[in-house]
């Protein structure tokens, strides 16, 4: 499921050059992750239900253009791909002209929350993955 958050750009994200500050796109990002997880019913308590955490362990973001203080920006995020114990949200921020002002691809593990090693994605989050064939091959 695509789920979005809109935000609006404040004064305290633009840095000396007058725009928002690269590391506050990463802030944005986490932000439209959040949303994602409450949207499909799992909540960081739900997590520790299941006894699992996620961790985000590679970003990779792309910047498209400046944002500047009162932009409307939208998050957009998206599941992509499913491993055995990782999984990849695609992350698009768009402005109020619907133009791409950042992308990304995230990559989080489900961690085990006693042994602190990471395990297989829980069935509750893995179904709202696209169906691959890798699954259970092997593959991270």
């Amino acid at each position: 499921m695509d789920v979005t958050l809109e935000i609006i750009v404040r004064s305290t994200e633009i840095d000396v050059n007058g725009h928002v500050n690269n590391a506050k796109y990463l802030e944005y990002l986490e932000w439209g992750r959040e949303e994602w997880y409450e949207q499909n019913h799992l909540p960081y308590d739900r997590f520790i239900a299941m006894g699992i955490q996620t961790v985000t362990v590679n970003i990779t973001i792309n910047y498209r253009q400046e944002c500047r203080q009162n932009d409307r920006l939208t998050i957009h995020t998206t599941p992509a791909s499913l491993g055995n114990t990782s999984y990849v949200l695609k992350q698009v921020i768009t402005n109020q002209r619907d133009e791409i002002v950042a992308d990304a691809l995230v990559t989080s593990v489900t961690m085990d929350l006693h042994t602190r090693k990471s395990r297989l994605v829980p069935q509750e989050l893995a179904q709202l993955f696209p169906r691959t064939e890798n699954r259970g091959s092997g593959n991270p």
